[in-house]
């Protein structure tokens, strides 16, 4: 592992010096959110530094003291003991540090709009996408998070063709956004009564919520059509033209809203689900030009890509990306189980976003 330049890291402590200076002297409004962020990037990472100075500076004295003639045997086996624990807490503090100095996904911290769409496999798949959307639900819950539909198409026996929400709160996209791709289940259908497995497939989209600052939208650029929205079997659902489409001209990206009576609310549902996915567009093109960095596709958000598959049989969850398996697939379909798969797939893009530095910096 590359070290990192003495210098760097001390102009990192003058700047977290600087800001808490500045935040001290009352700024504006504005200046003062700007300056909150950067101080809490900086502090973690400073207390980490300091950390590693501290543990260097006592390593220091236990070399002097085991170079010292006059230290009896007692002592110098304490110190020897001691110092293989500092070596050791000082390389993983070390490993914290190169991970924290990492570049950040600028999206990380904003909240998401989340698509669960049932794949291949009929009534069997949208009841899955259910399942998905649930799992999703009870996550956000433990985690602080709202989560709210935005639309929603459901199936015959309680699931749905399509869902799209909105989960709202700090960090949701750095951990959602692994879950982008094709989740694939096999098990027995509960509309089957022959016992068969069945395999199908839902694909679920995460996208980075985005605000108006995100992405410059013409209105020239688009195209909103208003018209009478239906329920299901054509039945009319308002006798108003509350129902709304929004096309992106230059894209071609549409967005319909009918959930809502006021053709107002219909529009600003809509036109929050082109905002997200024009942005993740521009970020889709952002990364395909740096595909030659990209070690791998964990975190590429590739929704065409077969992600994950829950075995109900075997009661195991496989992530095909990392190549990990759990036996505990109540525990994840329920949310609670979750975690562990995100953060596995967290962990190995760190390594590799660390492996493709420590490669630069080789070169």
């Amino acid at each position: 592992m590359a070290s990192i330049p003495q210098e760097k890291l001390d102009h990192l402590v003058d700047r977290w010096q600087q800001v808490q200076d500045l935040l001290s002297a009352a700024p504006d409004q504005e200046q003062f959110v700007k300056l909150s962020k950067e101080f809490s990037e900086l502090d973690p990472l400073v207390t980490t530094i300091r950390e590693i100075q501290k543990a260097r500076s006592e390593l220091a004295d236990l070399a002097e003291m085991l170079a010292d003639p006059e230290t009896d045997a007692e002592m110098a086996e304490m110190a020897e003991m001691e110092k293989t624990e500092l070596e050791e807490k000082i390389g993983k503090l070390d490993h914290e540090m190169q991970v924290q100095l990492l570049p950040r996904d600028m999206a990380d911290d904003k909240s998401a709009i989340l698509e669960v769409r049932a794949g291949t496999g009929g009534e069997e798949a949208a009841l899955f996408a259910g399942s998905l959307y649930r799992m999703y639900q009870r996550y956000a819950d433990l985690h602080g998070w709202k989560m709210q539909i935005i639309s929603a198409s459901e199936s015959a026996h309680g699931g749905f063709k399509e869902v799209i929400a909105s989960v709202t709160g700090k960090g949701v996209f750095a951990r959602l956004k692994y879950e982008s791709g094709v989740h694939r289940v096999q098990r027995v259908p509960e509309t089957e009564s022959g016992g068969r497995i069945h395999t199908s497939a839902a694909t679920v989209a995460v996208l980075p919520e985005a605000e108006e600052v995100d992405v410059e939208v013409n209105e020239a650029d688009l195209r909103i059509d208003v018209y009478r929205a239906s329920g299901p079997g054509g039945q009319s659902v308002n006798t108003t033209d509350s129902a709304v489409r929004i096309t992106h001209i230059p894209t071609g990206i549409v967005v319909t809203q009918q959930d809502e009576k006021s053709q107002h609310k219909n529009r600003a549902k809509a036109m929050k689900v082109m905002l997200s996915r024009l942005y993740d567009l521009e970020r889709q093109k952002i990364d395909s030009e740096r595909a030659a960095e990209r070690r791998g596709q964990v975190g590429s958000g590739d929704r065409s890509q077969r992600i994950r598959t829950y075995n109900f049989p075997q009661g195991r969850v496989t992530d095909h990306r990392i190549g990990l398996t759990l036996h505990k697939l109540e525990a994840i379909i329920a949310g609670d189980g979750l975690d562990e798969v995100i953060d596995a797939l967290i962990t190995q893009h760190q390594a590799e976003q660390l492996a493709a530095m420590n490669e630069a910096d080789d070169d």
